[in-house]
């Protein structure tokens, strides 16, 4: 397949022309963060992306984050300080919704509200402080950083939809053994190269959770999710963390419907398999391993507070609230329907189903019962 005539593309293509294969992590990394031409990374981003998220949907998907969040502060006893860490937060959206609606809402919560959002991304660092985020960024409840902080004391990690643009390693089951598909050159550019493990880590990754796969059988092994769960856990001291992905428990993500893994490319709004074609013009994602995160995190500390979909999380916090945050009372009734269509679209997404997943962990806090948890 041919890699297409960007500047990434060329600058692969000359390191594994001069240094052989690299591994499809590797890769991956390379075209969703380089630097300077990264999908995530660059200066000039397009105004029309390849993906929608909740965020895009709704702002009523931050505002039932701030309720949980505000919940969370509550079952910690109501800290002077709550530090809320937000990764991957891009130019500051749902930073801006939750926000707003603590700021209106939960007016002692945001007295004690620290809004940390971590971007790698100095462009969209900075397009986020000159926006809507100025007032909370002057009443100094709302920082852009680059890394998260050392230390979390007391509050939440939270994510949405970041660790499935983590890179991922590509594996192959072929007769008895597990091997790795890397990416090196071919008569038309990038291609596939299947080769022995880059780390016997990966072998390790799918034996702890006694995943084995089908001979054939494609799979992602997403090592770096693993060390950013593990870090978090470190870095909390007391508090939560909460994930929110697209992606299955390992027996589930692993099993014949996923002869093929799960990796796609999306450009456009379509979704392909053909990741060389624009090396960092198109989106890559993989599903998440819950199960992985689950064990990684309880190394560091964190204990599984609840799995649920994110139709089941973002309803039972609607009707724990008795639907108020959907709409307000300023509203016409068009408005009011349209929030309605809006909140139906949140929590059945087109395509999707039940994959996507809420994951809550919690550390030094004794079993704690949260509303987006209850069952419906």
């Amino acid at each position: 397949m041919s890699a297409g005539p960007t500047t990434l593309a060329a600058t692969l293509i000359e390191h594994i022309r001069t240094w052989g294969p690299i591994t499809f992590a590797k890769y991956m990394d390379a075209c969703l963060y380089d630097p300077q031409h990264g999908y995530y990374t660059r200066a000039v981003q397009s105004p029309r992306r390849d993906y929608f998220t909740s965020v895009d949907a709704s702002p009523i998907f931050g505002r039932l984050l701030a309720r949980q969040f505000q919940e969370m502060w509550v079952q910690l006893g109501r800290p002077a300080e709550f530090l809320l860490v937000e990764l991957g937060a891009g130019t500051g959206a749902l930073a801006a919704q939750i926000l707003d609606f603590t700021a209106e809402s939960f007016p002692e919560f945001y007295g004690a509200l620290h809004y940390l959002a971590v971007e790698r991304s100095a462009a969209r660092r900075a397009a986020a402080a000159a926006g809507s985020l100025a007032p909370h960024l002057t009443a100094k409840h709302f920082a852009m950083v680059s890394d998260m902080p050392a230390q979390i004391p007391c509050g939440c990690i939270f994510s949405n939809e970041f660790f499935d643009a983590l890179p991922v390693h590509r594996l192959v089951r072929e007769g008895d053994q597990l091997r790795e598909i890397y990416v090196g050159l071919g008569a038309n550019g990038l291609c596939e190269h299947v080769g022995a493990l880059s780390t016997p880590a990966l072998a390790g990754y799918l034996t702890e959770q006694g995943i084995t796969l089908q001979e054939g059988q494609l799979a992602e092994a997403n090592l770096e999710a693993c060390a950013w769960i593990a870090e978090m856990g470190a870095r909390l001291v007391r508090g939560f963390v909460l994930t929110t992905d697209y992606g299955h428990e390992a027996r589930e993500l692993y099993d014949h419907r996923h002869m093929r893994g799960t990796l796609l490319a999306y450009e456009k709004h379509r979704a392909s398999e053909n990741f060389f074609r624009a090396p960092a013009q198109q989106d890559l994602t993989a599903h998440v391993n819950f199960t992985a995160l689950d064990r990684h995190g309880s190394r560091a500390g964190l204990q599984r507070t609840g799995l649920t979909s994110q139709s089941n999380f973002l309803l039972s916090l609607a009707r724990h609230s008795n639907f108020a945050d959907l709409q307000s009372a300023a509203m016409s009734e068009t408005e009011q329907a349209r929030a309605r269509l809006l909140f139906k679209t949140l929590i059945y997404p087109e395509g999707m189903g039940e994959t996507f997943q809420v994951l809550i962990q919690h550390k030094g806090v004794e079993q704690p019962h949260l509303s987006g948890l209850d069952p419906l």
